[in-house]
């Protein structure tokens, strides 16, 4: 078989069907029906002599064979894509698009503000749609084009994606002002075991970072309320005794008492995250910079 006698479309199939491990949203994400999704696999078969995929319980499996030329073809489509949008001008003045951000609420609040006060002057037809998506399908949805950008902690794995560190936050301890412990120069660690604590998680149960290092320690905290999102905590704090180990960038929005840790946890490590085959075109390129100029210090 010779390259040109290839219909070229039917890589992107292969492709979504690759991403998507799934017949139906891969037609979604082609905007075609699934009968031609089918259609262009049995004539990738038969060209490539290969099942290419079958059919389990989990989805579409590849086989051998498409796991072997799978990185050939995404780097042959992230070639194309990027020649073509090279071709296409940006002008922010005047570019009618949607921007999908993937983030936590914590993100959101730190971020949306800002980034709608600056599209409003710079690119006032530029709307956004914010949602969080799961680490284990973020990959997914980025290389889909379903998704332009996440805000997430770095990717080890995701070697299909860019990343570029936006901020490295460390974490305080939060009381109300009038607090018995507020007038405290510091807190020893004693005294932070001694409270009462909240704990944000968007997970049922487990431990976190704090209870983790605690734990290292031979120490333990008493959790009174665990709660999905770090908007809401600071709110509870105001009003009762309970304390919140919050990162700084969120800790500094409140008025409350703040305290340097009396242990040591890791730091908050965001990263913006976007798919190879968005890296040259020049929206992203373009709504990267603004996103990354947001988090200069």
């Amino acid at each position: 078989m010779q390259l040109k006698q290839m219909d070229m479309n039917l890589f992107l199939v292969l492709e979504a069907i690759y991403s998507q491990r799934n017949l139906t949203r891969a037609a979604e994400q082609l905007h075609i029906t699934q009968p031609a999704v089918s259609n262009a696999l049995a004539r990738l078969r038969r060209t490539l002599d290969d099942p290419l995929f079958t059919r389990t319980p989990a989805g579409m499996q590849p086989t051998p064979l498409t796991e072997r030329i799978m990185p050939s073809v995404r780097q042959a489509l992230a070639l194309l894509g990027g020649s073509l949008s090279e071709q296409r001008l940006f002008d922010p003045a005047t570019e009618e698009k949607t921007l999908r951000l993937s983030m936590n609420d914590m993100a959101e609040t730190l971020l949306l503000p800002r980034l709608l006060e600056r599209l409003q002057k710079l690119a006032p037809d530029i709307s956004v749609e914010s949602y969080y998506v799961p680490r284990d399908q973020l990959v997914k949805e980025l290389s889909a084009n379903t998704l332009d950008f996440g805000l997430d902690i770095p990717l080890v794995s995701a070697t299909h994606l860019h990343q570029q560190r936006l901020v490295n936050d460390r974490y305080l301890c939060m009381l109300r002002v009038d607090h018995p412990l507020a007038d405290r120069a510091r807190l020893t660690l004693d005294e932070y075991l001694q409270l009462e604590h909240i704990h944000v998680s968007s997970r049922r149960s487990g431990p976190g970072l704090v209870d983790i290092a605690l734990n290292k320690l031979g120490r333990r905290r008493s959790i009174k309320l665990r709660v999905q999102h770090y908007r809401v905590a600071p709110l509870v704090v105001l009003r009762t005794d309970l304390a919140l180990t919050v990162p700084a960038s969120l800790a500094d929005q409140y008025p409350a008492r703040l305290f340097e840790l009396p242990f040591q946890i890791p730091q908050m490590d965001w990263h913006l995250l976007w798919h190879k085959n968005q890296h040259e075109d020049p929206a992203n390129k373009w709504l990267r910079g603004q996103l990354m100029d947001l988090f200069v210090p």
